[in-house]
């Protein structure tokens, strides 16, 4: 199976995940990745270049109508939330909070499933909400891959627990195994 994007949900605990994934992927990873955090709607994007600093790939924030490009690492900014167009590029609303926020992880997953069907990688990792559980379903829904970090490895289990309890998942893994596999995949993708 060939594969077009990742995308990835994380709240409560994120940071830590976040950087063990920048820092892990090697400079010739061709999937694109597109990253919902959770994050308090004053937010700088310091951490943005923190995890930039230390990943081979180029991680940034997202630009309106900006083209999904291999080799990026695309984060979402702070309150807005981040949808996928049919044409493969971003578009940032202000529309209401869902799940208690903006940007919302289903938001992102459900367009980015419209868009890319059964090429689609859904990550869910730590967190302290259901966010990412409709979209993670919407995601199996169109045949795409879903992964969900296993509860006992993740700094907050709510968020991988409420999508195990709601899908069959593909994977339940550690943040370690998540990697391994990203390369197998990408390696099976050239």
């Amino acid at each position: 199976m060939y594969y077009e994007a990742i995308v990835i949900g994380v709240s409560s605990g994120g940071m830590k995940a976040l950087k063990f994934l920048s820092s892990s992927l090697p400079i010739h990873f061709s999937i694109p990745i597109i990253i919902v955090q959770h994050l308090s709607s004053k937010s700088d994007s310091h951490w943005i270049h923190l995890l930039n600093e230390k990943s081979q790939l180029n991680v940034k924030e997202v630009d309106e109508k900006e083209k999904i490009t291999k080799g990026y690492i695309y984060i979402a900014p702070p309150n807005y939330h981040l949808m996928i167009e049919k044409d493969q590029t971003f578009s940032l609303t202000i529309d209401e909070r869902v799940n208690f926020a903006r940007p919302s992880i289903d938001v992102l997953f459900e367009s980015a499933a419209e868009v890319f069907k059964n090429k689609l990688i859904g990550i869910v990792l730590t967190g302290s909400n259901s966010d990412g559980t409709n979209g993670i379903i919407r995601i199996k829904k169109y045949g795409g891959l879903a992964i969900i970090q296993d509860p006992t490895t993740a700094e907050s289990e709510y968020m991988p627990k409420s999508a195990i309890a709601a899908i069959i998942p593909d994977h339940v893994l550690s943040l370690e195994k998540i990697i391994e596999l990203l390369l197998k995949i990408d390696h099976k993708n050239k």
